[in-house]
């Protein structure tokens, strides 16, 4: 066991080769969501449907057949960059999206808020207050209220983001993704090698026609200018998508000058696969639609400002969707809340849905829908008694799951307080075929060579800053 870990976290230390990606991402992926219960409930969107799926048909209202998130969590709202240069707060994570029940991003998101106030050691008193905000604020949207997004009326906890975002430039953009490079994509523990095959079909790609006109649609931007492909890498980010394939592809945009010469900026853009949603749509059938193509209807349908910038394609038998990354696009963490901050933000989050949710009904649906949520509440609790008991149960089986995941995953690599790469390869040992017959293989001592400290902390799979973007 030893010699297993000792060779695999050696070689972890370098970017993987593309063949040994999928064990290093998977190792990567359970690692980050045993940090917390709520990094869990980000990274299990399979178990959510699970249960949502063995329900009886009465225990969730069937809401009006529209496009919802389908992982509404709280790390898939936030800044967004149009690109007309404004900045608004819309759902940014569509990997999900399907034409589906609208309670069940309702319900997620109640989940999502649920356990970050779990993580934050507040009262089970304040999980049923925040509860009753996110429904007020996602009614409120539906009396004719617009979500206003200025800065002064933000939340507390997303306020600061919100201003980082306004005021945040290429240049920033580039520095936190690249570092000093300016034309090469440094390889590292985020950014590993291409095959020359997915390079060269990267580089293909930024030869068609949508591809290069997503590029230049910016305010900006000329709509005759040129696109330059400079580099790739696959992109190893994310949580529950990690283990699918993703690529920042580097871009140069030529424009000629009316007086002569020419202006050179660059661009990074973001190419994932899409897969099969895990969420539920309408009828229980998917049109036929490419996955890519899926999650980029979902998002012109619940966050136009994201939506108006990606485009989809096929690539080396994978179906993708692309989007530039803009300086704009950052993500909330929301790990930690006070009781004050965790309603404000609630409430604000459910304008935020609701106005995503309400823009696709007309007047007369969207009043049925309100009707809809307006039934079956008690005395006690000033949101519908269903959401309520829905989400007691999914706290119970998500914290039951964190905590088996956690002894699978994390234990062995918590005893020994070892570093990232040890910790993965600790993960893939465990998950070897070769080990599987080892009894406690997943509490195995730390290598001999690596010190145990008595208070040894967690370890973490290193992503990108919590500045992110998303489809």
């Amino acid at each position: 066991m030893a010699s297993f870990v000792n060779e695999h976290s050696v070689a972890l230390k370098k970017p993987p080769e593309p063949a040994r990606r999928t064990e290093v991402l998977n190792a990567r992926r359970e690692l980050k969501m045993a940090q917390s219960a709520h990094a869990y409930v980000r990274g299990s969107t399979d178990r959510f449907y699970q249960w949502v799926a063995e329900q009886p048909e009465t225990r969730i209202p069937v809401g009006p057949p529209i496009w919802i998130c389908g992982d509404c969590h709280v790390g898939n709202l936030g800044p967004i960059g149009h690109h007309d240069g404004a900045t608004v707060v819309e759902l940014r994570d569509l990997d999900q999206t399907v034409v589906g029940n609208p309670a069940h991003d309702l319900l997620r998101l109640a989940l999502s808020l649920a356990m970050a106030c779990r993580s934050s050691d507040l009262p089970g008193a304040t999980t049923a207050r925040i509860t009753e905000d996110l429904i007020a604020g996602y009614e409120r949207s539906f009396d004719g209220e617009s979500t206003d997004e200025t800065i002064d009326e933000l939340p507390s906890p997303i306020r600061p983001v919100m201003k980082s975002a306004v005021r945040r430039t290429t240049k920033q953009l580039f520095r936190d993704r690249m570092g000093a490079s300016s034309r090469r994509i440094p390889h590292g523990r985020r950014f590993w090698p291409l095959a020359a095959e997915e390079r060269a079909g990267t580089a293909a790609l930024l030869k068609t026609e949508p591809v290069r006109q997503l590029v230049t649609m910016l305010a900006a931007r000329a709509d005759t200018a040129r696109v330059e492909f400079l580099d790739a890498a696959f992109w190893a980010k994310g949580c529950s998508s990690l283990g699918l394939w993703r690529v920042a592809m580097l871009v140069e945009i030529v424009e000629d000058r009316k007086r002569g010469g020419q202006r050179r900026t660059r661009s990074l853009l973001d190419l994932k696969q899409a897969v099969a949603a895990r969420s539920l749509w309408v009828g229980g059938e998917a049109p036929g639609l490419a996955h890519g193509e899926r999650v980029v209807r979902g998002a012109q349908a619940l966050a136009p400002a994201l939506g108006a910038r990606m485009t989809n394609a096929e690539l080396l038998g994978r179906s993708v969707f692309i989007r530039e990354l803009l300086p704009q696009d950052l993500k909330v963490e929301l790990d930690h809340i006070s009781v004050d901050d965790g309603r404000d933000v609630a409430f604000y989050l459910g304008k935020v849905l609701g106005r995503a949710h309400g823009r696709q009904l007309d007047a007369a649906t969207r009043g049925r829908w309100h009707g809809e949520l307006m039934k079956h509440r008690s005395k006690a609790l000033h949101a519908p008694s269903w959401l309520w008991h829905a989400l007691v149960d999914l706290v119970s089986v998500h914290e039951h799951a964190y905590l088996q995941h956690c002894h699978r995953y994390a234990l062995a690599a918590d005893r020994a307080g070892v570093t990232p790469e040890i910790a993965e390869a600790l993960v893939i040992a465990h998950d070897s075929p070769s080990m599987q017959s080892a009894p406690e293989a997943a509490d195995a001592p730390a290598p001999e060579h690596v010190p145990a400290p008595e208070h040894a902390p967690v370890p973490t799979a290193e992503d990108a800053p919590p500045i992110e973007a998303t489809a």
